[in-house]
């Protein structure tokens, strides 16, 4: 087969963005991503991931790792896939931390740890520390952490458990990007998307979807010093009510911030 057959299985497919997604599996095989010949081993290489594509699988797990926030991050299955959105929460947390040392950090839902590597990478002196109830996420998030030599304490519990929470006190942030697509939602996800966790997906019983964010702000609020961030991620229909949760829990200085498509994506506030 020529190269163009390969592109055109990936075309007839209709999977979207099918060149861009051709030459990344060109690059993972080959080191270029505009390789214009393949040997026989590679043409079999291609041709498996090429198939495992069309079967649904998410473009990331075939390659094993994505960017996220200009550091490379493996992935797999049991892992949630980093997203460009979620680095507007890494934005907006390194915004606040401008001017100020020895920052004790904590990110809830951690996955595959990206929001935690890359809040290390970026403020190398703060003490990070990081939680997922999913050991299997877990082991990705640890494998990134060494790969990029960035120290980075992981705990695997579950970020609503009183008994643990219990360990901890004094952080000046807390970020995370926990669960929070509704029942519905869930009900409507793309094939590539139903082929990650649902736990890391389905945002619990309230029919918003803000379950999490109810419980985590409950639960962690006094763990933060006075003045201390709180920072999530939320669905695009979130924003109203999760600031009027933290309003509600005694929090200041409540901010929206919106994605690279104007939607509503960040809620933070300072504890009182």
């Amino acid at each position: 087969m020529v190269i163009s057959d390969f592109l055109q299985m990936l075309q007839n497919a209709h999977i979207p963005d099918a060149r861009f997604e051709f030459r990344c599996m060109l690059e993972q095989i080959t080191g270029n991503r505009f390789a214009s010949d393949l040997n026989a081993d590679q043409q079999k290489q291609i041709l498996s991931m090429i198939q495992h594509r069309i079967n649904g699988e998410p473009l990331q797990y075939i390659l094993g790792e994505w960017e996220f926030y200009g550091l490379r991050i493996f992935v797999g299955k049991g892992v949630l896939i980093p997203r460009p959105d979620t680095e507007i929460l890494v934005d907006t947390a390194l915004k606040w931390a401008e001017n100020k040392s020895g920052l004790k950090i904590l990110d809830l839902c951690t996955g595959s740890g990206c929001i935690a590597l890359a809040l290390k990478k970026n403020l190398p002196e703060a003490e990070i520390s990081a939680v997922d109830t999913s050991e299997s996420a877990l082991a990705y998030a640890r494998k990134n952490a060494d790969y990029h030599q960035l120290p980075i304490q992981f705990y695997h519990a579950d970020v609503l458990d009183r008994n643990f929470i219990k360990n901890f006190q004094n952080f000046d942030m807390i970020v995370s990007n926990p669960p929070y697509l509704t029942s519905q939602e869930m009900q409507e996800l793309q094939i590539e998307v139903r082929h990650e966790p649902a736990v890391a997906l389905f945002g619990g019983s309230a029919e918003d979807g803000t379950y999490f964010y109810q419980k985590i702000t409950n639960l962690w609020k006094d763990t933060l010093k006075s003045g201390g961030l709180l920072a999530y991620e939320i669905g695009w229909k979130q924003a109203e009510h999760v600031s009027i949760l933290l309003n509600s829990n005694a929090f200041r200085n409540i901010q929206i911030f919106q994605d690279l498509e104007q939607r509503d994506r960040v809620v933070t506030g300072e504890k009182i």
